[in-house]
């Protein structure tokens, strides 16, 4: 890493924490306080119920599996995980918080099992333009 570029989120307001201490870095939530719903990222206004009640919060780190798919085939466009293409679950985490989170999860696929415990886990996926380390998640075995 460089020090005039330092490490920024795949997405604005995604993460929650330093992302120089990715051990505790996790995933940010908006929770709204009209209608009480907690959503994925820093939202100004519930999603849910257009309410701007909200405060933003960090999500857990560890989650359940409640579904998923194989993916076989290297998905079309921008796709940036490593190469060469190796299959890999998508799916579906609940979280304690009240929300589920569509993440890749990696998981040997014949060790996948829907009920599963997942911990979050942050990764430098890539350099940015500015030399910038950006740093992506997916979930991992608990």
């Amino acid at each position: 890493m460089t020090d005039s570029a330092p490490r920024r989120s795949l997405r604005e307001g995604l993460l929650w924490g330093d992302l120089e201490d990715m051990e505790r870095t996790t995933l940010c939530g908006t929770l709204c306080r009209s209608c009480g719903e907690t959503t994925l990222g820093a939202n100004s206004i519930c999603p849910a119920c257009g309410g701007d009640a909200v405060e933003h919060k960090p999500l857990s780190r560890e989650g359940v599996l409640w579904t998923y798919t194989m993916v076989r085939h290297r998905p079309p466009g921008n796709y940036q995980m490593p190469e060469p293409f190796k299959p890999f679950a998508m799916g579906l985490v609940d979280l304690p918080d009240g929300l589920k989170v569509l993440s890749r999860v990696e998981v040997e696929p014949d060790a996948i099992t829907i009920g599963m415990p997942l911990r979050f886990h942050p990764f430098v996926l890539r350099r940015d333009e500015a030399g910038a380390e950006v740093v992506a998640f997916d979930f991992q075995a608990a």
